[in-house]
């Protein structure tokens, strides 16, 4: 499985927003994007020209893709899908990249990050309704439930579930109650200029 294995507090630095990827370090005053405003690399304090139309779409692809940790090839096959499927392109890709499986552990609370519930879920730590998965891209959707297979996790303090998902302390579930509509999807993500770069 191919993945990046680079430096994760770079990529938010190269975005200049907080991306998330190192879980409870991004919450801190230790996160590289609010201590360091400059990009990385040996010419990121240089003063940048305006940037053009093809590099804003550029940078917001490059963002979606490092915030939900997908690459390239994986993520044209959801744009492709995304076109053929009926409604908006835009927001059909977004309802994609939340119901992942990674996604979705992730925003239960049961992964400090989503690269960390995608090593919990290669571990076999995840039933879907009651079976159990290991593939961190497995698309769930309206009513599936997501429970533990082999132990009980620690779940994150101080944490709001979207409400398109719930969580049943009694038998330590959670639910995907529907499809989140494009207000409740919480991140910065313009989908139209994605959609623009792809149809060039």
């Amino acid at each position: 499985m191919a993945r990046y294995t680079g430096p994760k507090c770079r990529l938010c630095r190269r975005e200049g927003v907080k991306l998330y990827l190192k879980g409870e370090r991004c919450e801190g005053v230790k996160c590289p994007v609010t201590r360091q405003r400059s990009l990385p690399g040996q010419h990121g304090a240089k003063r940048r020209r305006r940037p053009s139309d093809y590099s804003l779409q550029l940078r917001e692809k490059q963002k979606v893709k490092r915030i939900y940790g997908i690459l390239e090839r994986q993520f044209r096959k959801y744009i492709e899908e995304a076109k053929a499927a009926k409604g908006e392109a835009g927001l059909v890709l977004l309802q994609k990249l939340e119901l992942r499986l990674d996604n979705v552990v992730y925003r239960l609370g049961l992964g400090k990050s989503r690269s960390h519930a995608r090593q919990l879920i290669r571990q076999g730590q995840f039933t879907v309704n009651g079976r159990k998965v290991d593939i961190p891209s497995f698309e769930l959707s309206a009513g599936d439930k997501v429970g533990f297979a082999k132990k009980t996790l620690e779940i994150r303090k101080n944490l709001i579930i979207p409400d398109w998902l719930s969580w049943n302390k009694k038998s330590n579930t959670g639910t995907v109650k529907k499809v989140p509509e494009r207000e409740r999807i919480e991140q910065d993500i313009d989908e139209s200029v994605i959609m623009e770069y792809y149809s060039r």
